[in-house]
């Protein structure tokens, strides 16, 4: 069987288990990093279902991520929720890293919300800032479109506004209506799980990137290639190696993700808030 036919069939297989468990069409997906699943436990008429009942779905084995997707309504919007993601660095595929999004993808959703936990490369930024992804430095190594082209994908698709404009502007209203702060920046996306030396964090000041991750950057490139309009937004959880002179640890990025839940959650419930009737008429086209 060919690659591309292979994928088709594990996201039929995926897709199917998950309608099995709830048949309504998602307008919005949203990925949750590290620490940040909250938002999934705000949604109401939820659904949820465990990774390890999906078919080719991986067990979510980083802590903060609870390996669930959620389907229900916020701010009366339809979402599929990812409570957690897989990485690279746990030994999966690209493509199965990017499985779960395609899946939500897949289920119907016409627009893409991703978070991450980051660590602040930009020297204006502190712990536990909000910065809304304008563009990133894709530093993994691969692409999860290599290969066979998957059904319904853009075999070169254009990456100049990887992160929606319009998008953006929404945030930047559902932060100001919160009260909360964002920043904006550039997101470098490693392999990891190692974090970086002081030496890379001074390459990646000067590449132009603002915060790095593990992340995040997978899924992003393949929604694009289906066409899909992208919010990105990545929690501050901790400064950079080499910039604030302590020694990093998940357990930090964790506890900066339950501390920040709040203001990231008000955020995307503005975002969805402020797009219901944006969501409605592309339904409509």
């Amino acid at each position: 069987m060919k690659l591309s036919s292979l994928m088709q069939t594990r996201l039929a297989a995926a897709m199917e288990a998950v309608r099995g468990h709830d048949p309504r069409v998602p307008a919005v997906a949203l990925i949750l990093g590290s620490g940040l699943g909250a938002v999934a436990g705000a949604m109401q008429e939820s659904t949820a279902v465990a990774f390890s009942d999906i078919p080719g779905f991986p067990q979510a084995g980083v802590a903060g991520h609870a390996g669930r997707l959620v389907i229900g309504t916020l701010e009366g919007v339809t979402c599929a929720v990812l409570e957690g993601r897989l990485h690279l660095y746990e030994g999966h595929s690209p493509a199965t890293v990017v499985l779960p999004a395609r899946v939500v993808l897949g289920l119907g959703a016409r627009t893409l919300i991703v978070t991450n936990a980051a660590g602040g490369i930009n020297r204006s930024f502190a712990a536990g800032d909000l910065m809304l992804i304008e563009d990133h430095i894709n530093l993994m190594g691969v692409n999860p479109l290599a290969g066979p082209v998957v059904e319904g994908d853009t075999r070169f698709p254009d990456m100049t506004n990887a992160y929606d404009p319009a998008l953006l502007q929404l945030a930047d209203a559902a932060a100001a209506g919160a009260g909360t702060r964002l920043v904006r920046g550039v997101y470098a996306a490693v392999p990891g799980p190692s974090y970086e030396t002081p030496a890379e964090i001074r390459m990646l000041e000067r590449l132009g990137a603002d915060a790095v991750g593990m992340s995040t950057v997978p899924e992003v490139i393949v929604a694009r290639a289906r066409g899909v309009p992208v919010l990105g937004i990545s929690l501050i959880s901790n400064v950079a190696a080499g910039i604030a002179g302590e020694p990093l640890t998940h357990d930090e990025v964790v506890a900066a993700g339950a501390a920040a839940e709040h203001r990231v959650a008000a955020v995307l419930r503005g975002v969805l808030r402020n797009m219901i009737s944006p969501v409605e008429s592309r339904g409509a086209s």
